[in-house]
């Protein structure tokens, strides 16, 4: 497409059309997302299910609302799957729990390319099942590379355009707590056609840039990052100042993996590089949050893969708290 690229993210939004052209591949690298109106703030749901505490090891819901705002607690699941540290000795891939010292964020490791043939997308929840799920097939093809180098496990995760009233991570969100969600507990992105549609309409960059964070959560998840920095939280919820400061680490890291999955495949198949660029420039537009991280962090820090390309770029738990904030 030829179309002049929409403006840097925080400037004024007219109503979103119904359909949104790809910005220009000739414009900027950091071109902002196509325009979209903000929606009213939303919170992110982050509790505790069953009587578990948020000391265990393995956070089992992570939920995504951008733009909205992101206050809530974690989430883990009775009989959440600790894993252990992987010894070298060729067994069973196992999760390592550990976060900046994580197998995942050594030298060099980095999703390999993929080629994501994605279908239409469309506001009927088929038409959306199919494109999630193309989505995540292909964010799966792009990670398993990068896990199973470090001998990490490569579960495969799922999608659901529908609210399930129980799953493995206890009683859904509701509509006003949060957009989409990954559950950890049954390696599932939820994602629910209405809360979608509401959050990002027909905007391929918006939708893209949400699951990829959902599924950044996974291999999160899958590596033993989220059991690790579950061991870091001190309460039953995220209220102190330094529970706060370990989400926003698991949440920024989300956006950097995100993105880092979007340089891997930007150009090839459905996603063009123009797409990409949007997409990654998506995560800027979220709102300030004490849970999610600074508008400006958000988008730091998906440019840090994007830019960065290996993992190591997303190593945001030796970074300074300022860099955090």
């Amino acid at each position: 497409m030829n179309d002049a690229e929409p403006p840097w993210p925080g400037t004024a939004r007219p109503p979103e059309p119904a359909w949104v052209p790809e910005p220009s591949p000739w414009a900027p690298n950091w071109a902002a997302a196509p325009p979209v109106p903000i929606a009213p703030p939303r919170s992110r749901l982050w509790g505790a299910v069953g009587g578990v505490m948020i000391a265990v090891l393995a956070f089992s819901l992570i939920a995504v609302t951008i733009p909205r705002r992101v206050d809530g607690q974690a989430l883990a699941a009775q009989g959440a799957d600790t894993g252990h540290a992987y010894s070298g000795t060729g067994k069973t891939p196992k999760p390592v729990p550990e976060t900046a010292r994580n197998p995942l964020l050594g030298a060099g490791i980095s999703p390999g390319p993929a080629t994501c043939t994605l279908p239409e997308l469309g506001r009927a929840p088929e038409q959306l099942k199919t494109y999630y799920r193309t989505l995540v097939d292909c964010l799966e093809q792009s990670w398993r590379p990068a896990l199973a180098k470090v001998n990490e496990p490569t579960l495969p995760a799922t999608v659901s355009v529908t609210l399930p009233e129980h799953s493995a991570c206890g009683a859904a969100p509701t509509e006003n707590e949060a957009v989409a969600y990954y559950c950890g507990g049954d390696t599932t992105i939820y994602a629910p056609t209405d809360w979608m549609l509401s959050d990002a309409g027909l905007n391929k960059a918006r939708h893209i840039a949400t699951i990829a964070h959902e599924y950044g959560h996974h291999v999160q998840r899958e590596s033993g990052i989220l059991s690790a920095a579950a061991d870091k939280m001190t309460s039953p919820d995220e209220n102190s100042t330094a529970d706060k400061e370990v989400v926003r680490r698991i949440e920024l890291q989300a956006n950097c993996f995100g993105a880092l999955f979007l340089a891997a495949v930007a150009g090839s198949g459905s996603i063009s590089r123009s797409l990409a660029n949007a997409a990654v420039a998506d995560y800027g537009r979220a709102d300030n949050s004490d849970t999610h991280g600074s508008r400006e962090h958000q988008l730091s820090w998906a440019k840090a893969g994007y830019d960065g390309k290996t993992t190591k770029a997303c190593d945001t738990w030796s970074a300074p708290v300022s860099e955090v904030s």
